[in-house]
């Protein structure tokens, strides 16, 4: 018998927030466990999950995923009220978030969702503790990202 391969879907980036890596220097990151049900994860598996506008909520020692958008399937089951951005418990443990809580409160810092992904059956969720970038550390850091791909393509030509 031969070995039965993985799934790509089970394997792997489940969704990306680009937006965040863009507006905000990442200072520590995290990795946090999700609270979901059933229909949301049926939909994390067909990748209908969206990252963009979603932050990170502190409150009484707990962590909640705000504004994650997650799309029902057409399949999900009818007796169901699903809610796309409902608030999800986010799973750490209690030093993570004292680190957290103690980030937030110094002056700058803010927590946001950088990626979901799968850890073996496990959906996961890559938080990190961020500082805002002005409008020229943007310009800056896409200077540098044109020079970088610049310099692998000169490179490139070199070798051929």
């Amino acid at each position: 018998m031969s070995k039965q391969k993985k799934s790509p879907a089970n394997s792997g980036t489940i969704a990306l927030n680009k937006k965040a890596k863009h507006d905000y220097f990442i200072e520590q990151r995290f990795e946090a466990g999700i609270a979901l049900t059933g229909w949301e994860v049926k939909s994390l598996r067909e990748g209908k999950v969206q990252l963009v506008d979603s932050y990170i909520l502190l409150k009484n020692d707990e962590a909640f995923l705000l504004g994650a958008h997650i799309t029902p399937l057409k399949t999900a089951s009818t007796h169901v009220v699903a809610d796309p951005t409902r608030t999800r418990k986010l799973l750490l443990h209690a030093r993570e978030l004292d680190k957290l809580v103690n980030g937030v409160q110094a002056k700058g810092f803010a927590c946001v969702p950088l990626a979901l992904y799968w850890k073996g059956h496990l959906v996961k969720c890559e938080i990190a503790l961020v500082r805002g970038k002005k409008d020229f550390d943007k310009r800056q850091s896409e200077k540098e990202r044109d020079w970088d791909r610049e310099k692998q393509r000169v490179v490139r030509e070199n070798h051929r």
